[in-house]
């Protein structure tokens, strides 16, 4: 297609919060790779390569996060991932035998089957186990660009208070990407979206070129864009590109009320056997005997009510395509509405989360198979790009400052921060405060004491993930995530002892070290202040180790 009227760029999102518990045989919330990788991942990875088979001319951006690639190159949670494929695959068996009588759950019992066998072929015969090279090579050969993040995806805009656990996030998310993709980052994906001037420069610093905001973030800039969200603004001193999210691209498919995904042909999520059917049936399937989901979900959403029919695939089938030309034709008219008033192609920017594509949303890998092929080949008024090859396209855009944002509820911090969550923000800026004083003051460290301080830096980093915060509002697993937070802050405060003390216990370090194993080639000098301002006061370094934070050995 030559010199389409305006541009389309899906961008998603790919994120899980590091969860690796070596020291339990099975662990509930390791599912929810298990789970992403069955029904997302994996799915994910055959529409890109039915694209390139189908000869489809197709551009997609993607964010790989640190942590989740650091779990896709992960030994054991590989090991366990085809442990619990083969799991499912038992599963399927014992339900192609009960369903046998009940023809319209019966074929839905052998579409499982059927998934979870293809599903560990994929993962052990056709990619090696190793995810992080097949995305890699779809960017290898140019359709997929791959997004950088920040290391364990920490809520930026509540680190401010010390800039220098920014700044790590960042080079450590930048050095991660560099490792697992091997190139340098081009786009940057800001955690939650979350942006608070002056994030850009610490970008800049590491060589990216662009980042996506949350929508208000470009409407409320100084000045006002002129084109809103439909073209880049650059940032007033560090010449980063900002793309703003189109909010009716995200409304169509996010909406819990309007979007796709609630349509009443779909996959209901919430009715799966691992609720609906007797418990000691479904026992051995359940880690530590609690009920969960198991992927096998017999019923379509039907209704507002709790009354469910069971699901048809081919009646999902179609509505994916239906609603893949719809939205293709908003597309359309948005692009040309706004190619009359601008003096460039727009841009719309459509981010999403990846899981919901598949997980969430299980016809959303068909919707998106069939929206880039019939923008491929049913239409000539816009054409997919990358938020680089735009900026390659048309490098001039107006120079303006983006508000602080994110996409979260209202639009701003208070998903993060609020009374289901508040309290962990101290803890989590004295901890970065006692990491930039170690690092200012460790130049030359014994191998012991070196090791100790890769691994204080690596709890602070573990501590501050968003997902912690995010789960705490939500409401969900909250006693995980509490957990969590307070098992990383409490052995990062025990090294932070033991460092001060000159008295590392090697042992217990090493069981630490391979219970949390991320970034296994970290430098603790990434906290070493490096702007020019002097080490951080006194006052953290001598403050006392909260009496919760003291772990048991």
């Amino acid at each position: 297609m030559t010199q389409p009227q305006g541009y389309l760029a899906l961008v998603l999102h790919a994120h899980l919060p590091f969860v690796r518990h070596p020291e339990h045989e099975a662990f509930l919330e390791e599912d929810w790779l298990f789970e992403a990788i069955t029904e997302c991942y994996l799915p994910l990875l055959e529409v890109f390569a039915g694209w390139e088979r189908d000869g489809v001319p197709w551009k997609l951006a993607m964010s790989v996060t640190p942590t989740l690639a650091a779990m896709f190159q992960d030994e054991l949670l590989k090991q366990r991932y085809v442990r619990h494929i083969e799991g499912l695959i038992a599963l399927a068996e014992k339900e192609l035998a009960r369903t046998a009588g009940q023809p319209e759950f019966h074929r839905l019992a052998q579409m499982y089957h059927h998934r979870f066998l293809e599903a560990r072929r994929l993962f052990v015969d056709k990619y090696q186990m190793d995810l992080v090279g097949a995305f890699r090579a779809f960017q290898d050969a140019g359709k997929l660009e791959i997004v950088a993040s920040a290391a364990t995806h920490g809520y930026l805009p509540l680190m401010h208070p010390n800039r220098t656990a920014v700044r790590a996030q960042v080079d450590v998310g930048v050095e991660a990407y560099r490792r697992a993709f091997g190139r340098d980052p081009s786009g940057f994906w800001l955690p939650e979206c979350g942006y608070s001037p002056p994030d850009d420069e610490l970008l800049a610093a590491c060589g990216i070129r662009w980042f996506i905001a949350e929508t208000h973030a470009l409407l409320h800039a100084r000045p006002r864009p002129r084109y809103g969200v439909y073209a880049p603004i650059r940032c007033p001193f560090s010449g980063v590109a900002v793309f703003g999210r189109d909010p009716e691209s995200s409304k169509q498919v996010w909406s819990a009320a309007e979007g796709y995904p609630g349509d009443w042909d779909y996959r209901e999520f919430y009715r799966d056997i691992g609720y609906d059917l007797d418990y000691e049936y479904v026992r051995p399937w359940l880690k530590g005997g609690v009920r969960s989901h198991t992927g096998i979900k017999y019923y379509r959403i039907t209704g507002p009510t709790d009354d469910k029919q069971p699901y048809n695939p081919e009646r999902a089938r179609e509505k994916a395509a239906v609603h893949a030309g719809n939205f293709m034709f908003n597309r359309e008219k948005q692009v040309e509405y706004w190619r009359s008033r601008m003096d460039r192609p727009p841009i719309v920017v459509a981010p999403y989360d990846a899981e919901l594509f598949g997980h969430w949303w299980f016809e959303g890998p068909l919707w998106l198979d069939f929206l880039v092929r019939k923008i491929a080949f049913d239409q000539r008024t816009i054409a997919l790009t990358t938020p680089s090859e735009y900026l390659e396209m048309f490098p001039l855009a107006q120079t303006a400052q983006p508000s602080m944002s994110s996409w979260g509820h209202m639009g701003y911090s208070e998903v993060w921060l609020n009374g289901a969550n508040d309290w962990i923000y101290r803890h989590l800026h004295a901890a970065a405060e006692r990491m930039e004083a170690l690092a200012s003051a460790q130049r030359n460290p014994s191998p012991l004491v070196h090791r100790a301080l890769n691994q204080a830096a690596r709890e602070v980093l573990l501590a501050q993930s968003s997902d912690w915060a995010f789960i705490m509002t939500t409401g969900t697993t909250v006693d995980y995530a509490v957990r969590r937070t307070k098992a990383h802050l409490g052995r990062f405060h025990r090294l932070f002892d033991q460092i001060q003390a000159g008295a590392v216990d090697a042992a217990w370090l090493e069981a630490v070290e391979r219970k949390d194993n991320l970034f296994p080639w970290l430098d603790y000098r990434v906290y070493a202040p490096g702007d020019g301002r002097a080490p951080t006061a006194a006052a953290p370094w001598s403050a006392p180790t909260p009496a919760w934070a003291q772990p048991p050995s």
